[in-house]
């Protein structure tokens, strides 16, 4: 497999381009958590899931569970958000690590099985499971395209005690992925105006 879009081209969205949908479940709601940006993130994914449903293109979800924690599976943390938890998905992933490209069933197999060359990934955490995610599919050379405003993050603590407010964090997140070519990114504006029928 061979990405040759040229990195700075104008958006093109594929008419089999695959939305995948990371971790978007209720647990992140636990205010344990602390402090969140982007309050439209959720507006955005929907909007997103909605374009993929209308043009046929092909959606993966993935389910985070982790032992103990808010994504704990059994309990109500677990389950997906509502507006996720609808959608009628291509394939169901569920992981315990922070990349999609490691979950059950093989998500980069059934990409080469479809021939797919480019991803739109959205979620939850931007620079978590988003970014590995990403990451992990511009090293495998697929075409990678992020929406940072379809996701959110939280506030973390540096390893020097100082807190980093969650949207420098996923500001860090677009700049290393825009500036070493991992991923286009872009705005759930930019998607929908590439990928809705003309």
């Amino acid at each position: 497999m061979t990405n040759t879009a040229p990195f700075d081209a104008p958006l093109r969205l594929a008419d089999d381009a695959v939305l995948i949908v990371i971790d978007v479940q209720q647990g992140f709601e636990n205010p344990v958590l602390g402090p969140r940006d982007n309050p439209e993130a959720e507006q955005r994914m929907a909007e997103l899931l909605d374009l993929w449903q209308s043009t046929g293109r092909p959606i993966v979800v993935v389910q985070h569970q982790s032992t103990g924690g808010p994504l704990d599976p059994g309990t109500p943390g677990y389950e997906l958000k509502p507006f996720v938890a609808e959608v009628s998905s291509d394939l169901h992933i569920t992981k315990s690590v922070n990349s999609a490209f490691y979950g059950t069933p093989d998500l980069h197999a059934w990409l080469q099985e479809r021939g797919a060359t480019q991803l739109v990934t959205i979620g939850i955490m931007t620079n978590v499971c988003n970014e590995t995610t990403a990451r992990m599919g511009g090293n495998l050379d697929y075409d990678v395209i992020f929406p940072v405003d379809a996701m959110h993050t939280f506030d973390m603590a540096g390893p020097d005690g100082e807190t980093i407010p969650a949207a420098e964090l996923a500001r860090a997140t677009a700049a290393s992925l825009h500036s070493m070519r991992f991923a286009k990114v872009v705005t759930t504006k930019d998607v929908l105006a590439a990928g809705s029928p003309k």
